[in-house]
């Protein structure tokens, strides 16, 4: 009995070594701290722990563990005052640490960072959450010191801390902090740990922050990164995660925190267009006036609204009438942009509005007025040359000229990227009748293409290759086609109508018979069969096709019955 009461007194003999009053700057910094609630989905509390503001603005540090799931903390500061935590600003689930921000009344008390570390043997005192007048902490000294990274620190503490003095502060002799204590790994540890302050204030919310896991545990509002042009990347990523709610929150936050930056009033009128509701009309407007008011470049804000219209205008089957967002209004907008500045992407927009409009003429010029700057490229010479083959009357060469200029982006042997174009310069080309420079290109979209082509492929170049009388390359390819896709009775209509022309009767019908078993319907196949027939050694049974292809519509056929019922 005797034994254990010393052994008793000898613990609080050594705990009251650790536990005592104080410094003098004790008094007015246990006001930074504070005692922290979590709570979940459901308003119950989640977690309760201890944390510390870091300035006057309300920012402050905290464990992450206590965050983790959180839809909802409050702070209840050393004079009682619950405030909501706002903002989270930063996390790291390996030194459970969380920086965030709260709302505040007035000028916030808070610890002042120490200007340099702390060193082995330095005395340094635990300061906990306390309400009373008088604030009793631990003291002890560091022991070890780790660096985790620029200026930051992790120590090891001769104290003995308990679970009340988690993310509590660490502070020097002079009332600095220099780091929050952390969880120990038993009751019973003689040692402590601090995590260094610097770490702690490092913590920052950055452009690819809304993937971050650790950050996405947390349910609670996000801050903006603080760097402006961080921020406008974390809109942009966090456009399509969001909720259309918590998306207009942080709209908001950007243009409370950069005023003067024109991206934020345009991405709100984005949002609220997006709605496509009368009631936010108004608000569309008011954003686009702000838009072009607080911005530097007047031309790259007319150019931002042209845009945004012109993809209203083409994506939205039902439009307000009420609202002024009509494609000759995005026209009025990229004209005002273009009359200050020359820009490549202001005449592509300029393309595409006039060519939704089906004013080619106009889209052809600009398009090749974006040929003209930087930004040409194959896409914008395709543009040029699609746009003019739609304006009535132009010459096949012109629009080729602008197809070879397009396919000139790329340097033989071609890859993949280049066969869409050499694929519609054929096109293109066999339209004009220059059939063998057809089957050119369409060869080097084959290899382009590494082969990797449909069977729908093989019919348009054996099309093209029968009009230039390269015969057994024809076959061969609608062979393939049929091969690819030996159901497709329109496929087989096709390959009994080069048998046709190149009077192989017997393979003719063979082809067109499968393909009158596939579609029983199909017209030309009945046609086509009866001519064989009439032409060769069945003429009654070719009558009967032509009859049921007639029946079915085919005024060709009405005339080949006069011709061979005689």
């Amino acid at each position: 009995m005797r034994k254990t009461i010393f052994i008793t007194l000898c613990a609080l003999s050594i705990n009251g070594l650790w536990a005592q009053e104080l410094p003098k700057w004790a008094k007015k910094a246990k006001k930074a701290v504070f005692s922290v609630i979590t709570y979940n989905a459901d308003n119950k509390i989640l977690n309760t722990g201890n944390g510390f503001y870091i300035d006057s603005e309300g920012t402050g540090v905290s464990d992450y563990s206590l965050f983790k799931g959180a839809h909802r903390a409050v702070v209840v500061t050393a004079d009682g005052k619950e405030l909501p935590v706002t903002l989270i600003l930063g996390a790291n689930d390996m030194y459970d640490v969380v920086r965030f921000k709260t709302e505040t009344t007035k000028k916030q008390e808070s610890l002042a960072t120490a200007a340099t570390p702390g060193k082995e043997n330095d005395k340094v005192y635990v300061m906990p959450y306390s309400t009373q007048s008088s604030v009793k902490g631990t003291a002890g000294t560091i022991q070890k010191i780790d660096s985790i990274g620029k200026n930051s620190f992790y120590y090891t503490l001769s104290m003995k801390t308990g679970v009340k003095d988690v993310n509590c502060p660490l502070m020097n002799e002079n009332g600095e902090v220099i780091g929050l204590i952390q969880r120990n790994s038993g009751s019973e540890d003689e040692k402590s740990y601090a995590l260094g302050i610097n770490y702690a204030k490092s913590l920052s919310i950055n452009a690819l922050s809304g993937s971050d896991a650790t950050l996405k545990s947390i349910k609670i509002k996000k801050g903006l990164p603080e760097d402006e042009s961080q921020a406008l990347v974390f809109l942009y990523m966090m456009s399509s995660q969001l909720e259309d709610e918590e998306y207009l929150s942080i709209l908001n936050d950007f243009i409370n925190m950069y005023p003067k930056n024109m991206e934020g009033y345009l991405r709100r009128a984005t949002y609220y267009m997006g709605k496509n509701s009368e009631e936010h009309i108004n608000a569309v407007e008011d954003d686009l006036k702000k838009t072009v008011e607080v911005a530097e470049n007047k031309a790259e804000a007319h150019y931002g609204i042209a845009k945004l219209i012109y993809n209203y205008s083409i994506s939205n089957a039902k439009k307000l009438e009420k609202a002024d967002w009509t494609l000759n209004r995005a026209l009025d907008e990229i004209n005002q942009a273009l009359s200050e500045a020359g820009e490549g992407l202001y005449y592509q927009i300029q393309g595409d509005i006039y060519f939704a409009m089906k004013d080619y003429s106009n889209a052809a010029t600009a398009y090749e007025n974006v040929c003209k700057t930087p930004l040409a490229s194959a896409a914008a010479f395709y543009s040029a040359a699609k746009a003019k083959e739609l304006v009535e009357g132009t010459d096949k060469k012109e629009v080729i000229a602008l197809m070879d200029s397009a396919v000139a982006r790329y340097n033989a042997p071609y890859g993949k990227d280049a066969a869409p174009y050499l694929f519609e310069r054929a096109r293109i080309k066999s339209d004009a009748k220059m059939y063998r420079e057809a089957v050119l290109d369409y060869n080097a979209f084959y290899d382009a293409m590494l082969g990797q082509v449909s069977a729908e492929f093989y019919v348009i170049r054996q099309q093209a290759e029968m009009q230039c009388r390269m015969y057994q390359q024809a076959i061969n390819d609608i062979n393939k086609a049929v091969e690819l896709e030996p159901k497709n009775a329109a496929y087989l209509t096709e390959k009994g109508g080069v048998h046709i022309r190149l009077n192989q009767t017997d393979e003719a019908i063979a082809a067109l018979e499968k393909a009158i078993s596939l579609d029983p319907k199909s017209a030309d196949a009945y046609r086509m069969l009866g001519y064989c027939q009439v032409k060769g050694k069945d003429k009654k049974k070719g009558l009967e096709n032509l009859n049921k292809a007639k029946e079915l519509g085919d005024t060709v056929a009405e005339e080949l019955i006069k011709k061979y019922a005689k």
